[in-house]
C-alpha cells in the first residue's frame, strides 16, 4: 500500500514539541509516523510513498464540541444581536416553525464544518431529517439525539419506547448518544432516567447546562421568565416547576439525578462557581465553551480563567449558525483566549491550552482520546492544514489562536481527504 506523507512548514499536536518542516505519514485511516520530514521520510525508503507539500501549518484535525447543523439555514437569528437568552429564543422560535429541509440545512452545516478543518463534531440531532448528515459527510464524532419536552407522566407511558426507537434510527457511523436538551426542558424523573437508560445503552451524553441566568432561578425556585415561559407552555407539572424548585444550582442537580459522569459533558457552563468547577472535575465532565454563541444570545462569557486555573476538562463548540456567525472553532478559539485575558489570565501556556481545547480537548469530551485529537502514530488520520503568515511554528500557534482562519486548506478525515481549499493542479503532489 503506498504511504501518504504530508508536509509542512509546521506541524503542531498538543502535547507535543512543534515541529518546523515536519511531515505526517498516513497509511490506509492511520497515522503511521509524525516528525521532521526527512526523518519521516527516511524511515520509508522500502515503501512506496506520495508526498504532498502543503503551505501552512498542519494540525489534527478540530473538534467542534457542541453544534446543532440543522438550524445552518437559520443563520439570520445567528447574525442578529440578541439582549438575552429570552429575546434569543423568541427569535428562534419564530423560525423554527417555518417548514424547511432539515436534512439539506444539515448536510450544510456538515460541508462547512469540513471547510473549517473540523473532522469530528458533537452534534444535536433535534429533527430526525437532519440525522444523516455527520454520516453522509463522512465527519467522525457523535450524533446525540435531542429529547425534550417529556413530562414524568407521558415519559412513564412511552417516553423510553419512543427514544430507543428514535436513537435505533440514527445511522452510523458515527456514534450515537442521548442528549438530554436542557433542566428546563424536561422532568426531573426523566433527566435521571436518561443517566439510567445512557449507561444500559452504553452511549454518551450531551447537556446544555448553565447556559442562563434564568435557567439557574428556573432550577432553584421555579421561578423567572423561563419558568413563566414552559408553564404557559403547558408544562407546568414539571416537578421544578410544581414544587418550588430544587434549591440547588444547575450543576449540584444534575449531579444529584446522576447525569454527570465521565460519559457526560455540557455546553456552555457559564454560570458556575467554585464548588460547581471543582464538582465537574470530581465527576470527570467536560465543559464544551460556546463563546461567540453566548455574546450573539447577549450572556455573560464563561468563567474561563478559572477553568484553567483549576484544571477543567474543556472543549471548544460554535453551537449553530442559529447563534453563531460562523462554523469555524479557530474564531471561539479566538475569543477565548480575549476572555481569558481579561479576566485575568497570564501565564504564557495560554495559546497551547486553547489549541489543546479544540483538539485533544474535543476529543476526550467525545470519548475518542485515543484515536483523533492528536497527531501521532497508531491515531486516526485526522488532520488539517491551515494557512499561516507565521513561519516560526511558535508565532504560527499564536496566530491560529488568536486570528485563526474560518476556513483550511486541507481536511483529512481517516486518511482521505475531504476538503482542499487550493485545486489538484496547483498542489505539489509526487511520488518519491
Amino acid at each position: 500500500m503506498t504511504v501518504v506523507v504530508h508536509r509542512a512548514p509546521v506541524v503542531l499536536s498538543p502535547g507535543a514539541a512543534p515541529l518546523a518542516d515536519g511531515a505526517v505519514a498516513v497509511s490506509g485511516e492511520r497515522i503511521v509516523a509524525v516528525g521532521p520530514t526527512d526523518r519521516v521520510l527516511g524511515a520509508l525508503e522500502a515503501v512506496e510513498v506520495e508526498l504532498n507539500e502543503w503551505d501552512g501549518a498542519l494540525t489534527p484535525g478540530l473538534v467542534n464540541a457542541h453544534t446543532h447543523l440543522q438550524y445552518s439555514d437559520m443563520a439570520a437569528v445567528g447574525l442578529a444581536e440578541h439582549d438575552g437568552f429570552e429575546a434569543w429564543m423568541s427569535a428562534f422560535m419564530e423560525l423554527y416553525p417555518v417548514p424547511r429541509d432539515w436534512g439539506a440545512s444539515a448536510a450544510v452545516g456538515a460541508a462547512l464544518c469540513l471547510r473549517s478543518g473540523t473532522t469530528a463534531v458533537a452534534e444535536i440531532v433535534t429533527d430526525a431529517a437532519a440525522g444523516s448528515a455527520v454520516h453522509d459527510a463522512g465527519l467522525h464524532g457523535i450524533a446525540f439525539w435531542e429529547v425534550l419536552g417529556w413530562t414524568e407522566r407521558a415519559w412513564a407511558d412511552s417516553g423510553e419506547r419512543t427514544v430507543r426507537a428514535q436513537l435505533a434510527e440514527l445511522p452510523t457511523p458515527p456514534a450515537t448518544g442521548l442528549s438530554p436538551h436542557a433542566i428546563y426542558s424536561l422532568d426531573t424523573a426523566v433527566i435521571r432516567d436518561l443517566a439510567r437508560l445512557a449507561r444500559e445503552l452504553g452511549v454518551r451524553q450531551h447537556i446544555h447546562a448553565a447556559e442562563s441566568a434564568w435557567e439557574d432561578a428556573y432550577v432553584r425556585t421555579g421561578t423567572g421568565d423561563l419558568a413563566e415561559r414552559w408553564r404557559a407552555n403547558g408544562r407546568g407539572e414539571f416537578a421544578l416547576l410544581r414544587d418550588g424548585g430544587a434549591g440547588t444550582g444547575v450543576i449540584r442537580y444534575l449531579d444529584d439525578l446522576g447525569a454527570l459522569t465521565p460519559t457526560t459533558h455540557l455546553a456552555h457552563g457559564i454560570y458556575v462557581d467554585a464548588e460547581d468547577r471543582a464538582l465537574l472535575r470530581a465527576r470527570g465532565v467536560s465543559v464544551a465553551l460556546c463563546p461567540r454563541s453566548n455574546a450573539v444570545i447577549g450572556l455573560d462569557p464563561a468563567p474561563v480563567a478559572a477553568y484553567l486555573r483549576e484544571g477543567n476538562a474543556i472543549a471548544v463548540g460554535t453551537d449553530s449558525l442559529s447563534s453563531s456567525p460562523s462554523l469555524s472553532p479557530w474564531h471561539d478559539v479566538a475569543a477565548l483566549h480575549g476572555i481569558a485575558r481579561a479576566q485575568g489570565y497570564a501565564d504564557d501556556d495560554l495559546h497551547a491550552r486553547l489549541f489543546a481545547a479544540a483538539t485533544s480537548g474535543g476529543a476526550r469530551a467525545l470519548g475518542l482520546e485515543t484515536d483523533t485529537g492528536v497527531l501521532r502514530a497508531g491515531a486516526r488520520a485526522d488532520l488539517a492544514v491551515f494557512p499561516v503568515s507565521a513561519s516560526a511554528p511558535r508565532d504560527a500557534l499564536a496566530e491560529l489562536v488568536e486570528a485563526g482562519p474560518d476556513e483550511a486548506s486541507l481536511t483529512v478525515v481517516g486518511g482521505s481527504i475531504r476538503w482542499a481549499g487550493t485545486p489538484e493542479s496547483e498542489r505539489t503532489s509526487a511520488r518519491v
